[in-house]
């Protein structure tokens, strides 16, 4: 499932969806925009998710907000890595909708 895919059906559930070409534009649109929940694809180009998301954690105005990993490239310990860059979850691809929406819906009620 691509970005645009994802985005459709995720909408469809009724959340509100903003997408970044990079992640330095991530980072800026989640400072600017404080969003519930950032799903950060681990491959981004310019700056990567993991020091996307470092960057989110260091900053106090979006270091509450939840990050999911995303990321193609499952690799041992990947999981462990994408936690200690500041993730709260973390998913691979290809990615399946029903697990992605528990993951999200647990993490929003703990910062509801």
């Amino acid at each position: 499932m691509n970005r645009d895919m994802l985005s459709r059906r995720l909408s469809r559930k009724g959340y509100q969806v903003l997408i970044a070409v990079d992640g330095s534009q991530g980072v800026t649109m989640t400072v600017l925009d404080k969003p519930d929940l950032v799903l950060m694809d681990m491959s981004l180009p310019v700056l990567d998710g993991w020091e996307a998301t470092r960057q989110l954690k260091a900053n106090p105005q979006t270091n509450a907000i939840p990050v999911i990993a995303l990321t193609a490239h499952a690799m041992s310990g990947d999981r462990e890595k994408a936690l200690e860059a500041g993730c709260d979850e973390y998913d691979t691809k290809p990615i399946e909708l029903s697990r992605l929406l528990e993951k999200i819906e647990v993490l929003l009620a703990k910062v509801a």
